[in-house]
């Protein structure tokens, strides 16, 4: 991460706002969103903001509701109840405008891998609508910020797990969104690769300014100072500085304050914070 690093060094906009500032549009608003598949309720009543130029982490267990969320975020699914916003545009009412501001992640990949890195990456920016020289131009400035450059030929089936997910983060990157989402980027990464991928991410926040909201369902991919989002069940059981939740609890970590907050959740009846 040295290299991509000091490549980016001197990038950051000048007036990144910070995410304490209430003045400052969420990066993303979820108001009162619930969504349910039949008869039964994959989210309930979910609320939480993702503020610029900030990392928030969106934890939970497999079938928690991430990825129905951010089918929701995404418009992949229409939203039954609640309202979405990204920097204050409606996802319903302009999601034109929305959708502009938003790069994404999904856990499944969704590169082609018998064409080559750079034409997996011009594809999608003529999706965008990006002029050939832009696109190539900026395709070409992505690729060696993740260390790919050398790679540039090659096709996508030839990448180790950690380099197509590297080259999937520039790929939503290259129409140089505001609110980068990612939904479980590191599964089936190695340590190595799951290690490098987070700080990259990391590092855009710092950087550059984009407000990032990575799912996960790994303890350890959080750090105490992140904007922390526990999701079980479909429900919100905390929200707010991952330190903070960890202090609530009256825990010594992450894993075991989840463990706590999941377990009153089941037992209401609980003395358990």
């Amino acid at each position: 991460m040295t290299a991509i690093s000091a490549h980016n060094a001197g990038l950051a906009p000048p007036d990144i706002p910070t995410r304490d500032d209430p003045a400052v549009t969420p990066a993303l608003s979820i108001e009162g969103v619930s969504h349910s598949y039949g008869s039964r309720r994959a989210l309930v009543d979910v609320n939480f903001e993702v503020a610029p130029a900030s990392f928030t982490a969106l934890l939970g267990l497999n079938g928690a509701g991430k990825s129905t969320l951010f089918s929701l975020i995404t418009r992949l699914f229409g939203i039954q109840a609640g309202r979405i916003g990204i920097f204050g545009h409606d996802i319903g009412l302009a999601p034109s405008e929305a959708l502009r501001l938003l790069g994404v992640v999904f856990q499944s990949r969704t590169l082609d891998l018998d064409l080559s890195v750079t034409q997996n990456l011009l594809y999608h920016a003529a999706l965008h609508g990006i002029a050939k020289r832009a696109a190539r131009l900026r395709s070409e400035d992505l690729l060696t910020r993740i260390a790919l450059a050398d790679r540039a030929g090659s096709k996508v089936r030839d990448l180790s797990g950690g380099q197509m997910r590297r080259l999937e983060i520039a790929r939503a990157l290259l129409h140089r969104p505001r609110l980068l989402l990612l939904d479980e980027a590191t599964v089936g990464l190695d340590v190595k690769a799951r290690t490098d991928m987070l700080g990259h991410v990391r590092q855009l926040v710092i950087e550059q300014g984009i407000g990032v909201l990575w799912a996960t369902h790994l303890f350890d991919e959080t750090m105490p100072g992140d904007d922390l989002v526990v999701l079980h069940q479909g429900r919100v059981l905390a929200h707010g500085r991952a330190e903070n939740i960890v202090a609530d609890a009256g825990a010594r970590d992450i894993n075991s304050a989840f463990m706590r907050l999941t377990e009153a959740a089941a037992d209401p009846g609980s003395s358990a914070p």
